[in-house]
């Protein structure tokens, strides 16, 4: 899929981060979570356990080379739901390492974005949202985007089914719509995935916004 298709369907893609954690990203790019945890020189054992199993309270690091650090849980996701929803021969394991080793934008800001910000572990705290021109990303990392239907690091509720068909390279299909059949029935992009470190996404990002108490504002 050509990055005028996806751009034309989301012109802008929007990251949810910490608050205050956009110089960072600016200076050290946008970086998953095994990548960040490498960095900070933890040992391997501590990372795998953080990176294969769901996290039921976020992590903050203090004074480390990137900065002050914050990993947000990921209590959205449930070991025994994995077990129930996961094909293609994987394990919760596998599929937690899978996130923890890419970067995330929301390609719908209302299905998905807007959702996450009023959840309730997140409705009475600050967070920030770089907005990303979707052309300007696309275009610069083509090779590497993976488009999901689905929001891969949740399974509240009835989940979805997911397995490595979720994260399909976009260069592998000529259209939209292409992609769309992948599974079957008229599905949108959800997710737009770039498996490990984005480094210059401060070149794509248009806006830095502060949500606090059911509005935004403008930081940048």
């Amino acid at each position: 899929m050509a990055p005028e298709a996806l751009a034309a369907r989301h012109p802008r893609l929007f990251h949810q981060t910490a608050p205050d954690a956009w110089p960072g990203i600016r200076t050290h790019g946008l970086l998953p979570t095994t990548a960040i945890l490498q960095r900070l020189h933890l040992p391997s054992a501590q990372i795998d356990a953080l990176t294969h199993y769901p996290r039921p309270h976020g992590l903050v690091f203090e004074q480390t080379p990137l900065g002050r650090v914050e990993i947000n849980d990921n209590r959205p996701l449930s070991h025994a739901a994995l077990e129930r929803c996961l094909d293609d021969g994987l394990s919760p394991q596998d599929w937690c390492a899978m996130l923890a080793a890419r970067t995330f934008f929301w390609a719908d800001e209302h299905r998905g974005l807007s959702r996450l910000l009023n959840a309730k572990t997140n409705r009475d705290r600050p967070r920030d949202v770089l907005v990303i021109d979707t052309l300007s990303l696309a275009r610069a990392h083509r090779a590497r985007i993976q488009l999901s239907p689905i929001n891969s690091g949740a399974t509240i509720r009835k989940a979805a089914r997911r397995g490595m068909r979720t994260f399909a390279p976009m260069r592998d299909f000529d259209t939209y719509a292409g992609w769309a059949a992948l599974r079957g029935r008229r599905d949108t992009v959800l997710e737009v995935v770039v498996p490990g470190a984005v480094p210059d996404l401060a070149d794509h990002v248009t806006e830095v916004r502060r949500y606090a108490n059911g509005s935004y504002r403008v930081l940048d």
